[in-house]
This record gives structure tokens, sequence and C-alpha cells, in this order.
């Protein structure tokens, strides 16, 4: 026991109580930060992806996530019909279609 009460003597920081918590208003102002820069931009824009995919429509015009361009010919739950050539048609995933390709189209030119 008296091993176990030095130890935790030794443990115990030299600015007492005062610096225990500025350590903790440092780790959640680290959250905070981490949490506005990081965790909610991303969240935002896997929310304005979704949105996107569930508002396609039978010809508008796409681009896959592997940069094949086509039409949508039909729309099922999961999967998408893509015809890319003249009467070449193709099932993809609808979790693989990246963007519109106005969209793509726009900010290309915006370079």
């Amino acid at each position: 026991m008296n091993l176990m009460t030095a130890f935790l003597m030794q443990a115990a920081p030299a600015g007492g109580a005062m610096g225990g918590s500025m350590m903790w208003i440092f780790l959640i102002a680290m959250f905070v930060i981490m949490y506005f820069f990081m965790i909610r931009p991303q969240n935002k824009k896997q929310k304005e992806i979704a949105n996107f995919r569930k508002s396609l429509q039978v010809n508008q015009k796409v681009i896959t996530a592997g940069g094949i361009h086509g039409v949508i010919k039909e729309i099922n739950d999961t999967d998408v019909i893509l015809e890319i050539a003249s009467n070449v048609r193709i099932r993809i995933d609808k979790n693989s279609i990246f963007a519109a390709a106005a969209d793509a189209n726009s900010s290309q030119a915006a370079k």
C-alpha cells in the first residue's frame, strides 16, 4: 500500500488542479476544431452526394466513379442501366455514379 501511495503522489501534476483543467480545456478545444474543419464538411458532402443519387432521372447524363460518361436509361432500387454508346448498355451500382455530366463540364470550363 505504501508503494502505491508513493507512486500516486509522484504522478500528481506540479501545477495542482489548475494544470489538469487546462489539459481538459485544450483537449475539448482540439475536438471542436477537428469537428468543424474535418468531420462536419465530410458529413455535408456525403449528404449532398446521397441527395444527388436519389434525384437521378432517366435520360440524365452522368459520369461514373471510373470515368465512364453515359445516359441513364433505367433506374432500379440498387442499380442503373447506363447507355455509354449507341445500343451499348451497362448495369452499374447507384453508388458508383459520381456526378452529373453537366456539372463536370461546367467545373472544367471554370478552370
